[in-house]
């Protein structure tokens, strides 16, 4: 193992006594709306499913993913978690994990490239045997600086797309060496998530950093994948007139049959006012689009690297920058326009000042998935080769099940006929 040092979050907060006592209300603010966490909660607190595994985490540090790290805690695991973005932690909410027992916290806000791996390494030296990330940081890290734990690896969970890109390009060449749940891509997750959490929370945080309004406006969303059709759906919703940029032909034309206009980005450039950029992949805006777009722009960056806008190209370009409003950075252009950067374009739902992520009834769902997928991965390890897997169908049902229940929601159910007909290639017309 490495001789890090790195210290928990308690050392790196001014009032550790204060952030606790905030973040502890933060949390339960969230813990009060999460009914599925909370029927497994009591699940994981009777059968402890965990007892003596360590669980290691890099995440979004804030209160819905607090919840889901004492859920764990609550099941017997000993956690320690650390943040997947420099600027989505909330360090009162890191600071109330770390003072609980079982839990070790090393997220910090705002940290440099360094601390911020120094951190992933302080977690793995706690010789996790779970993993569960959100942009595959640590799932990279263990393989390329630690490959002496994976042998003492049941398995993992993944929360992001992003991160699922990732693993599957890693496990095509052959270099997952441990099994790895997408969560992403159940529809528990994709469907409400990626659609409903990331169009609501990436726009409410534009207008809320902002001060400004989205109707009337020409609002360029840059890939039409679920966040991208949630950033439309959502935008359309604002009165918004919608421009999607996308390079899968089916989606441009899913995009289109849904009523949007579908342009290259290099044309939208020069007519969009507010530009949200929900694609996984680089240089989806750069230096040919600043070049030709309006005086006040908004560019805002929905995905989860820092690498969709290309803000060296802006900065190359600039003649001054600075800070026009919290959160939000101007560029000002030698012709005298202002080309305005939120959230130095990091995933502005959570990076922004403001940002408070998605909705706590959407990350109900999503931190159920995760929940219920580490205990499948604790009682059935030995199902599952290295690689990256799908969530089981029957998981996905149990959470949504979960859900419906606590709702108060009844649906039907298939008839022993009806299963029969559904199962049988000899029925016909």
């Amino acid at each position: 193992m490495s001789t890090q040092t790195y210290a928990p979050v308690d050392h790196h907060v001014d009032d550790p006594e204060t952030a606790v006592a905030s973040g502890d209300r933060k949390i339960e603010w969230a813990r009060q709306h999460m009914p599925i966490l909370a029927e497994l909660r009591e699940q994981f607190r009777e059968d402890r499913p965990f007892e003596g595994e360590t669980i290691g985490m890099a995440m979004h540090v804030e209160a819905t993913t607090a919840n889901l790290v004492t859920l764990l805690a609550d099941g017997g695991a000993e956690v320690a978690i650390t943040g997947c973005n420099p600027l989505s932690t909330h360090d009162d909410v890191s600071a109330a994990l770390n003072a609980r027992e079982s839990i070790t916290s090393y997220a910090v806000r705002g940290v440099g490239d360094d601390d911020y791996y120094a951190a992933i390494e302080a977690v793995i030296d706690h010789e996790p045997t779970v993993t569960v990330d959100d942009g595959m940081d640590m799932v990279a890290a263990i393989h390329e600086d630690y490959p002496d734990l994976i042998d003492t690896i049941v398995g993992g969970c993944e929360e992001t797309t992003t991160g699922v890109h990732r693993l599957r390009a890693m496990d095509a060449d052959g270099e997952l060496d441990y099994p790895v749940f997408a969560v992403n891509d159940t529809p528990m997750k994709r469907l409400f998530d990626n659609v409903h959490g990331t169009g609501e929370s990436a726009l409410s945080t534009i207008v809320q950093t902002t001060n400004l309004s989205l109707a009337a406006k020409n609002v360029v969303v840059a890939g039409f994948g679920d966040c991208g059709r949630g950033v439309a759906k959502k935008a359309a919703g604002q009165n918004a007139d919608v421009i999607v940029c996308e390079v899968d032909p089916r989606k441009a034309l899913e995009a289109h049959m849904e009523g949007y206009d579908v342009l290259p980005i290099a044309e939208a450039a020069e007519i969009g006012d507010v530009f949200v950029t929900t694609t996984g992949n680089r240089d989806v805006i750069t230096r040919e689009h600043f070049e030709v777009m309006d005086d006040g722009v908004l560019l805002a960056n929905a995905g989860h690297f820092d690498v969709e806008v290309n803000v060296e190209h802006l900065d190359d370009l600039a003649v001054d920058r600075y800070e026009a409003r919290e959160g939000v950075e101007a560029f000002e252009m030698p012709d005298g326009r202002r080309l305005n950067l939120l959230a130095e374009g990091r995933l502005v739902n959570l990076a922004a000042p403001l940002g408070q992520g998605h909705p706590v009834e959407v990350m109900d769902q999503s931190f159920g998935v995760q929940a219920v997928c580490v205990r499948e991965l604790v009682a059935n390890a030995d199902d599952y080769d290295a690689g990256v897997h799908e969530v089981p169908d029957e998981l996905d049902r149990e959470v949504a099940d979960v859900k419906l229940t606590a709702e108060g929601v009844a649906y039907d159910e298939l008839t022993d006929e009806q299963r029969e007909y559904m199962g049988s290639w000899q029925h016909g017309t």
